[in-house]
């Protein structure tokens, strides 16, 4: 049998037997544990500071009411674990659920919204810079802000004082007796001048919250 070398350190043999005609290739065994210890350790480091990439996600803004622009992105297990906490936070209070205001008091949605907005934005602040490099990252980020600022402040910022002040004296009248009905919160807030507005930019509102929710369950699960 005849042997060809390739190199010097005999890091590939090829063999040859003159008698059968056959031809082999043989790999040195050390070159072959150091190239798969080269292959694991970008494995590892791969998933480690970032991630595998996910299948590719879309989300269309218009879905969610706040655009007309669609987002397109290859999550990481970064992005997974964010939508996660969006998700949890979501799917816990009364904001990514649908609202009945014939149960539901108003001032109670409004407080679960406004630790929704404040839980959010700890939750996109506590990103690590590293990880906001990426961008499908960048994208997640943009997304909750969008539905921040664009989703929820509008209602918050036009509805939610206006209301508070009126139903906290329609409170006070009614506990110092002025009111001789007996009267629970959900027909006291239903008594608001603005009151069929107020439901339907609520409703309106609420609805985009629970799209923004199986967005979120849909990048955890398919992303």
């Amino acid at each position: 049998m005849g042997e060809l070398e390739s190199g010097a350190t005999n890091i590939i043999a090829l063999t040859w037997d003159k008698d059968s005609w056959d031809i082999g290739l043989v790999a040195n065994f050390e070159f072959a544990a150091t190239l798969l210890a080269v292959v694991l350790a970008g494995v590892v480091f791969r998933w480690w500071f970032g991630g595998f990439s996910f299948s590719k996600f879309e989300i269309d803004q218009a879905e969610l009411g706040i655009g007309d622009s669609k987002l397109s992105f290859r999550p990481n297990l970064t992005d997974r674990q964010v939508a996660y906490a969006i998700w949890v936070e979501l799917s816990t209070r009364k904001i990514g659920l649908p609202i009945d205001l014939e149960h539901d008091v108003i001032s109670e949605i409004y407080d679960s919204w406004y630790t929704f907005f404040s839980v959010t934005r700890e939750l996109v602040k506590g990103i690590p810079v590293s990880k906001v490099q990426r961008a499908s990252t960048r994208a997640i980020i943009r997304l909750s802000i969008e539905v921040l600022n664009e989703g929820l402040r509008p209602h918050l910022t036009h509805w939610q004082a206006r209301f508070r002040h009126w139903y906290d004296r329609e409170l006070k009248k009614y506990d110092e007796g002025e009111g001789k009905e007996v009267l629970d919160p959900q027909n006291i807030q239903s008594r608001f001048p603005q009151y069929e507005q107020l439901k339907q930019d609520m409703q309106r509102v609420n609805n985009s919250l629970i799209r923004y929710r199986q967005k979120m369950n849909d990048l955890i699960r398919n992303g």
